[in-house]
């Protein structure tokens, strides 16, 4: 080449401007493709729904399930009636894909997945013999947990599946066997219990019935319980430190050093909204003992309890598969660390169930002294059957204290020992239970009961084929009990009679239950509407001041906030603010009302009320 000439290719022998050349090709070939798009009809959200369908039958088929059922809700006026074969088509690929989807499970012995799978196939209408297989996948789980070493797991799991059907004596045995070996003397006469209804009683060696007929002292159960501290550095007031220490008790569940305590115990650790320095530690003895490092592996808030761990082998552990309830007037005893005064015991006796005090279920009310210290700690009966956790007491007035249900603690431990945050299904409905049941007065925007219109006014008839029925103000926990058996994720198979008179039944699948289950919907929906699942109010259109939003009370809630502050039917209501503060929990309606029982005299009220309501589904 002569000098000075230019050299027009690169390494590769190519000119040097083809890379720009297939940039060019390439970027009119987009050009080409979005602006086809845009000359392109605009779909229907109808086919923008029928196409998500599609894309979930095979990724997720119990999701795509669920969306056949919100598809045919949202459709059923207007009328899609070309796409009712593609429907069913698809509904019978997805059940079959579910069907599969269950099978793969059964294989890989992921028997927590099969049997999530089997309860979601047993509610369609289709497929009852799938419920006969749960109990199956739930005990091969145990059997599992069993081999494996994982004691409490599989002593859960046992118990689990024996309420779903009697094990056989011969399976019962198995786990009354390991509860003897490692000295859990209540979980050997649970099972034992059951070994005797299967008539198998009789193999059962002498010595394995001294051990169950015996009891555990007091003395021997202070040793499963220890202080928890979480040290959280130092406190500044006025310009002067101090140390920031939060006391509380726990109690030994598994040999593995598994412990029980509650939630606003440990909270610092868990928090992420907590910035500051957070360390847990246990204490076995006095003030002068080592503290021993711990860690928190689960937590349920909606419960008030966590699961810790730490690296000790206590000489006593606690059995939880007892399930006692206890009644009223029964003595009990308390153990724990009040004030940071280790192994004390107080008694008492229960002085009544039913208590509403948690946004889950409810909770037991004993009078055995109770202090700061105490929470998180033991409550035994007589016989030393574990019946609660000390959580809550009222300061000012002695002999008020509160403790969660030994049995609600067995339901909720699996998804705990799962690690982190528990998962529990949400539906996105408050509730009131009336004499008819238990009415809808509430459907939250954005939640599996909008998506699938469940109208409000509307009476639950049945879960998953079940009427469900309990004593007085019990309604609602029992409901909540029924949903909470599964896990998020599965179909619901929901029976509503709805204002209209007709029964319909939904199939609808659960997502993960918000912390706060009204947060959501106190930022979504508007005020008038949130003064029925808040305070207990209903309200119809009225008339009145012009600048003031004017509503009449169709009705009240009974026990509610409202029906405590003596508001009554067709009192004429003003609304003149409303306020939510996310970060305490809880919102502030103000409002002006006219009573009739005052004779329309108008007097200016604040009402408050907690974003974490217990009568949510």
């Amino acid at each position: 080449m002569a000098t000075g000439s230019v050299n027009m290719k690169s390494k590769t022998g190519l000119p040097f401007f083809f890379p720009l050349l297939v940039l060019c090709a390439i970027s009119c070939v987009t050009t080409t493709k979005q602006q086809e798009e845009r000359l392109a009809p605009r779909r229907s959200t109808a086919e923008i729904r029928f196409d998500d369908i599609k894309e979930q039958v095979t990724r997720n088929p119990v999701k795509a399930i669920d969306l056949i059922g919100t598809y045919r809700e949202a459709y059923r006026i207007t009328g899609e009636e070309g796409k009712t074969e593609d429907l069913v088509a698809l509904e019978k690929e997805a059940i079959e894909n579910l069907r599969n989807f269950l099978e793969q499970a059964i294989a890989e012995e992921r028997w927590d997945d099969a049997a999530s799978y089997s309860r979601s196939l047993a509610n369609l209408d289709s497929l009852p013999q799938a419920a006969a297989r749960e109990p199956d996948f739930i005990l091969a789980g145990a059997k599992k947990k069993l081999q494996d070493g994982d004691n409490l797991g599989a002593f859960l799991a046992a118990v689990q599946a024996n309420e779903l059907r009697p094990l056989s004596a011969e399976n019962a045995m198995l786990f009354l066997d390991r509860a003897v070996s490692v000295k859990q003397r209540r979980a050997a006469a649970c099972f034992f219990a059951i070994v005797e209804r299967a008539g198998g009683a009789g193999k059962v060696s002498a010595n394995i019935r001294e051990y169950i007929q015996g009891s555990d002292s007091v003395p021997l159960m202070i040793k499963g319980v220890a202080t928890v501290l979480i040290d959280r550095g130092i406190k500044i007031e006025r310009g002067r430190g101090y140390a920031d220490k939060i006391l509380g008790s726990a109690f030994f569940i598994d040999s593995s050093g598994l412990m029980i305590t509650n939630y606003h115990v440990i909270e610092s650790e868990v928090d992420p909204k907590y910035r500051g320095y957070s360390r847990m530690y246990i204490r076995m003895g006095d003030n002068t003992s080592a503290r021993i490092p711990a860690r928190v592996v689960g937590w349920d808030k909606a419960l008030d309890l966590a699961l810790i761990k730490t690296e000790y082998t206590s000489e006593f552990v606690f059995s939880i598969v007892d399930r006692v309830i206890p009644q009223v007037g029964d003595t009990v005893l308390a153990i724990g660390s009040p004030g940071g005064l280790e192994k004390t015991v107080t008694s008492g006796i229960v002085s009544a169930l039913s208590r509403r005090f948690l946004q889950i279920g409810d909770v037991i009310q004993i009078d055995a002294a109770v202090n700061p210290g105490n929470s998180g700690g033991p409550v035994v009966d007589t016989s030393g059957r574990l019946v609660g956790i000390v959580f809550a007491g009222i300061e000012q007035y002695q002999g008020l204290n509160f403790a969660v249900p030994a049995e609600r603690l067995a339901a909720a431990l699996p998804a705990m020992m799962q690690g982190g945050k528990a998962e529990r299904p949400w539906l996105g409905m408050a509730l009131s239970e009336t004499s008819r049941g238990a009415e809808i007065i509430y459907v939250a925007p954005n939640t599996p009961a909008s998506y699938h219109r469940v109208p409000e006014g509307g009476f639950i008839k049945t879960v998953n084929g079940r009427q469900i029925q309990a004593p007085q103000s019990l309604l609602i926990p029992a409901l909540q009990d029924t949903i909470f058996q599964s896990r998020p994720g599965e179909l619901v198979a929901l029976e509503t009679q709805d204002p209209d008179g007709g029964l319909k039944r939904r199939l609808v699948m659960t997502v993960p239950r918000p912390e706060l289950p009204l947060g959501d919907a106190a930022k979504l929906d508007s005020r008038e509407r949130l003064a029925a699942p808040l305070f207990g109010m209903i309200l119809s259109p009225g008339q009145g001041k012009s600048w003031y939003s004017t509503y009449q009370v169709k009705k009240i809630v009974r026990g509610s906030i409202a029906d405590e502050a003596s508001i009554s039917d067709h009192d004429l209501v003003y609304i003149r603010g409303f306020r939510i503060f996310e970060k305490e929990g809880y919102a502030l309606m103000e409002i002006d009302i006219k009573k009739r029982s005052m004779g329309y005299l108008e007097t200016p009220m604040q009402l408050p009320a907690r974003l974490d309501s217990s009568d949510t589904l």
